[in-house]
């Protein structure tokens, strides 16, 4: 980048994922919201970090993105996998993770999770309704060799987590600036076709 970067110190990491089935099988970085994809969209956000990465098994379906791209070190560990790719390609000192299929993120949002980073934290991520939201979160990417080792036990992203000296926030911390928490939204289903105004390629 060029130096002017909202966050200089933080990577965002775009996490591909898997075929989306329930969708009938579109890559999902291809679905669009107002004419544009979401891919297109979070490549925009991306503007504000030091540098961007699409993580993606699967490259072919966004080549035309020109975005730097790599696939998991350790193949078939869903999104967990996919963070620690993450974790092992990022330049910067963190990571901020989220999903190809989440439209609506911003700044103010994710300035919400980053400015709660500190020295003695090695992530940090929203809770809502008792869950955490791992992938609206930052990463520390020192963590990358723990979580390596630690993808052997097949553990979730929140397991992960709690291994780690990890800082959860209120929701309501998000909703000062995101009253609707739209930032938190995905869209995995036909429901959520109809709920947030997308549309299949």
């Amino acid at each position: 980048m060029d130096g002017s970067a909202t966050f200089p110190d933080v990577t965002l990491a775009i996490l591909a994922g898997g075929q989306g089935s329930r969708l009938g099988g579109v890559a999902k970085g291809l679905l669009s919201v107002e004419g544009l994809t979401t891919l297109e969209r979070l490549r925009a956000f991306g503007s504000h970090f030091e540098d961007v990465l699409l993580v993606a098994n699967v490259s072919a379906p966004y080549e035309r993105f020109g975005l730097r791209t790599v696939a998991d070190a350790v193949k078939g560990k869903g999104a967990p996998g996919g963070v620690h790719a993450a974790l092992g390609a990022a330049s910067t000192r963190w990571v901020f993770a989220v999903a190809c299929d989440m439209p609506f993120v911003t700044e103010a949002a994710a300035r919400v999770v980053l400015d709660a980073r500190g020295e003695d934290v090695d992530a940090v991520c929203i809770e809502r309704d008792g869950r955490w939201e791992p992938l609206f979160a930052a990463y520390r990417t020192e963590l990358v060799s723990h979580w390596g080792e630690a993808l052997v036990e097949d553990p979730s992203l929140r397991g992960l987590l709690m291994r780690f000296r990890t800082r959860t926030l209120p929701v309501d911390a998000l909703r000062a600036v995101d009253p609707e928490l739209r930032a938190l939204a995905n869209v995995n289903t036909p429901e959520d076709l109809v709920r947030y105004g997308v549309t299949l390629p």
